[in-house]
């Protein structure tokens, strides 16, 4: 299964837009869900079946508010090494990545206790 992280991602002009991130893929958009179909399109066949979960964007106890400020700071130095046309340092590429996983896999926490909730 593909991971996908989307994140709201400011404009110079003040507006939000979101980008979409898999591995050797993106895409930007005005809208999360666009963001995706555009990233979506760009996947291989056997690479686009995507399970997606919305977050309230809040800290909890899957992915804390020091997880989010931290994935904030790395998505931001990312995008200013992109911009620069350099990469990110390997160290920082892997926590982002391994933040990315955690809050991936925070998501699935979040879909089991739910489902514990609704009795499923």
């Amino acid at each position: 299964m593909t991971k996908v992280a989307i994140v709201p991602e400011p404009s110079d002009q003040g507006e939000m837009a979101y980008r979409a991130i898999t591995r050797g893929h993106q895409s930007l958009a005005k809208t999360a869900g666009a963001a995706l179909d555009a990233l979506t399109a760009q996947l291989p066949a056997d690479e686009a079946g995507t399970l997606i979960i919305v977050q309230s964007q809040q800290p909890d106890e899957f992915f804390t508010a020091q997880q989010q400020e931290r994935l904030r700071g790395l998505m931001a130095r990312w995008r200013a090494a992109r911009e620069a046309g350099c990469p990110l340092a390997p160290a920082e590429l892997a926590e982002l990545e391994a933040l990315v996983d955690a809050e991936v896999e925070a998501a699935g926490k979040r879909a089991a206790a739910l489902s514990d909730v609704l009795g499923r």
